[in-house]
Protein backbone atom coordinates (compact mmCIF):
# COMPACT_ATOMS: atom_id res chain seq x y z
CA UNK A 1 0.00 0.00 0.00
CA UNK A 2 1.51 3.14 -0.84
CA UNK A 3 0.82 6.69 0.85
CA UNK A 4 0.73 10.11 -0.68
CA UNK A 5 2.84 12.66 0.61
CA UNK A 6 0.43 14.79 2.23
CA UNK A 7 0.19 18.48 -0.03
CA UNK A 8 0.11 21.87 0.95
CA UNK A 9 -3.44 23.23 1.49
CA UNK A 10 -4.40 24.95 -2.12
CA UNK A 11 -5.12 29.03 -1.37
CA UNK A 12 -8.21 30.26 -2.14
CA UNK A 13 -8.20 33.42 -4.28
CA UNK A 14 -8.51 35.82 -1.12
CA UNK A 15 -5.47 33.80 0.89
CA UNK A 16 -3.70 33.98 -2.40
CA UNK A 17 -3.88 37.60 -2.36
CA UNK A 18 -2.66 37.41 0.48
CA UNK A 19 0.37 35.41 -0.28
CA UNK A 20 1.31 37.73 -2.68
CA UNK A 21 1.46 40.78 -0.61
CA UNK A 22 3.67 38.57 1.43
CA UNK A 23 5.89 37.17 -1.20
CA UNK A 24 6.21 41.19 -2.39
CA UNK A 25 6.67 42.57 1.27
CA UNK A 26 8.74 39.21 3.03
CA UNK A 27 7.86 38.65 6.40
CA UNK A 28 5.22 41.35 7.47
CA UNK A 29 2.43 42.77 10.23
CA UNK A 30 -0.86 42.65 9.50
CA UNK A 31 -1.12 46.49 9.07
CA UNK A 32 1.65 45.94 6.43
CA UNK A 33 0.00 42.88 4.51
CA UNK A 34 -3.46 44.88 4.93
CA UNK A 35 -2.38 48.25 3.32
CA UNK A 36 -0.63 46.14 0.46
CA UNK A 37 -3.64 44.26 -0.08
CA UNK A 38 -6.17 47.50 -0.07
CA UNK A 39 -3.27 49.44 -2.71
CA UNK A 40 -4.17 46.88 -5.14
CA UNK A 41 -7.59 46.53 -4.78
CA UNK A 42 -11.13 48.24 -5.80
CA UNK A 43 -12.80 47.66 -3.40
CA UNK A 44 -11.24 47.94 0.63
CA UNK A 45 -11.55 45.24 2.86
CA UNK A 46 -11.48 45.83 6.18
CA UNK A 47 -8.50 45.44 8.78
CA UNK A 48 -10.11 42.28 11.08
CA UNK A 49 -10.90 40.62 7.27
CA UNK A 50 -7.46 40.71 7.16
CA UNK A 51 -6.01 39.71 10.24
CA UNK A 52 -9.22 36.80 10.33
CA UNK A 53 -7.85 35.34 6.74
CA UNK A 54 -4.19 35.80 8.52
CA UNK A 55 -5.38 33.84 11.52
CA UNK A 56 -7.25 30.94 9.01
CA UNK A 57 -3.90 30.54 6.89
CA UNK A 58 -2.19 29.87 9.85
CA UNK A 59 -4.40 27.33 10.73
CA UNK A 60 -4.47 25.66 7.62
CA UNK A 61 -0.39 25.90 7.43
CA UNK A 62 -0.04 28.61 4.39
CA UNK A 63 1.55 30.82 6.68
CA UNK A 64 3.26 30.99 10.03
CA UNK A 65 3.58 33.60 12.62
CA UNK A 66 5.91 35.26 14.71
CA UNK A 67 4.26 36.04 18.17
CA UNK A 68 7.48 37.39 19.90
CA UNK A 69 6.94 41.12 19.16
CA UNK A 70 4.04 42.76 20.08
CA UNK A 71 2.61 42.95 16.26
CA UNK A 72 2.76 39.68 15.09
CA UNK A 73 4.67 38.83 11.83
CA UNK A 74 3.26 36.73 9.34
CA UNK A 75 5.86 34.58 6.62
CA UNK A 76 4.29 32.25 4.01
CA UNK A 77 5.02 28.19 4.63
CA UNK A 78 6.08 27.74 0.78
CA UNK A 79 7.56 29.69 -1.83
CA UNK A 80 5.51 30.89 -4.80
CA UNK A 81 7.07 28.82 -6.96
CA UNK A 82 5.37 25.73 -4.73
CA UNK A 83 2.26 27.29 -4.95
CA UNK A 84 2.16 28.23 -8.58
CA UNK A 85 3.33 24.41 -9.20
CA UNK A 86 0.66 22.94 -7.01
CA UNK A 87 -1.80 25.31 -8.91
CA UNK A 88 -1.03 24.79 -11.85
CA UNK A 89 -0.20 20.83 -10.97
CA UNK A 90 -3.82 21.28 -9.67
CA UNK A 91 -5.72 22.54 -13.12
CA UNK A 92 -3.59 20.05 -14.86
CA UNK A 93 -5.38 17.15 -14.19
CA UNK A 94 -8.81 18.48 -13.63
CA UNK A 95 -9.19 20.31 -16.83
CA UNK A 96 -6.47 18.96 -18.97
CA UNK A 97 -7.06 15.73 -17.93
CA UNK A 98 -2.95 15.69 -17.29
CA UNK A 99 -2.09 17.04 -20.86
CA UNK A 100 1.16 19.32 -20.66
CA UNK A 101 0.40 20.04 -23.60
CA UNK A 102 -3.26 20.99 -24.11
CA UNK A 103 -2.09 23.44 -20.98
CA UNK A 104 0.55 25.03 -23.20
CA UNK A 105 -1.69 25.51 -26.12
CA UNK A 106 -4.64 27.31 -24.58
CA UNK A 107 -1.66 29.32 -22.73
CA UNK A 108 -0.33 30.34 -25.26
CA UNK A 109 -3.42 30.47 -27.47
CA UNK A 110 -5.38 32.52 -24.56
CA UNK A 111 -3.15 35.65 -24.45
CA UNK A 112 -0.12 36.78 -27.02
CA UNK A 113 3.44 36.32 -25.23
CA UNK A 114 5.83 38.67 -25.73
CA UNK A 115 8.91 38.04 -27.92
CA UNK A 116 10.85 37.75 -24.23
CA UNK A 117 8.26 35.01 -22.82
CA UNK A 118 8.80 32.99 -25.86
CA UNK A 119 12.86 32.95 -26.08
CA UNK A 120 12.62 31.99 -22.09
CA UNK A 121 9.67 29.31 -23.27
CA UNK A 122 12.28 28.34 -26.42
CA UNK A 123 15.21 28.28 -23.66
CA UNK A 124 13.44 25.86 -21.42
CA UNK A 125 12.08 23.53 -23.79
CA UNK A 126 15.48 22.93 -24.89
CA UNK A 127 16.93 22.54 -21.56
CA UNK A 128 13.72 20.19 -21.31
CA UNK A 129 15.19 18.02 -24.50
CA UNK A 130 18.70 17.89 -23.64
CA UNK A 131 17.94 16.49 -20.30
CA UNK A 132 15.82 13.61 -21.82
CA UNK A 133 18.25 12.38 -23.64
Amino acid sequence: MTFKKPSSPKPTEAELAILNALWKLGPSTVRAVHEELNQNQEQESGYTTTLKMLQIMTEKGLVKRDESQRSHVYEPLFTEQQVQRQLVGHLLDRAFGGSAKKLVMQALSGKKASREEIAEIRKLLDEMEKGSK
